[in-house]
């Protein structure tokens, strides 16, 4: 008999959060881990934490009222604007907690998470989204935003998902649970 496979949330603010999620799943399946990861796109929410969270908290409930429930929820949320609004930021945290949904921030952006995949790159910290495109851009000829899962496995593999999780605590923690090591 085959094992249930354990149902996962995971919002994404875009396209490119969303191939991401679904080649980890892929990678996860690869290793022998009965996940399914459900990647859900959160746009528009025009980039801020908490509408994105809000969101993904609504569209839990909808599925799981639907669908059961979910083991893990997370979501992956850009860093950039994190900071600009400290009781924003807390209230962010608070819905989230209440939900049981995992942050998982990108700093500053979903470009340098890649960036940090990739060989001789894993302590890059661009300050800015626009540096960390800049420089993925040119380690990664032909790098364009929103690649599919099946891209991304093109050029990434486990050996680079893991180079990442060694500065990538909360990517880490929310694999960890998943059986990924």
């Amino acid at each position: 008999m085959v094992p249930r496979r354990r149902r996962v949330f995971l919002g994404c603010e875009g396209d490119s959060e969303r191939g991401y999620g679904t080649f980890l799943g892929q990678l996860l399946q690869i290793a022998g881990h009965h996940v399914h990861i459900h990647t859900v796109p959160l746009q528009p929410g025009g980039g801020d934490p908490m509408t994105l969270v809000e969101k993904a908290r609504r569209l839990i409930v909808d599925n799981e009222a639907k669908h059961g429930s979910y083991e893990i929820r997370a979501v992956l949320l850009d860093a950039d604007r994190l900071g600009q609004d400290q009781d924003r930021d807390a209230r962010t945290t608070r819905i989230a907690g209440a939900a049981r949904l995992r942050l998982i921030w990108q700093r500053p952006c979903h470009e340098a998470l890649l960036l940090r995949h990739l060989d001789g790159c894993r302590d890059r910290q661009p300050l800015t989204s626009y540096l960390a495109i800049e420089e993925l851009e040119r380690r990664w000829p032909g790098y364009e935003k929103g690649l599919s899962a099946m891209r991304l496995a093109a050029r990434i593999g486990a050996r680079e998902v893991r180079q990442a999780l060694e500065v990538e605590p909360e990517l880490a923690c929310f694999l960890a649970a998943l059986g990924f090591a």
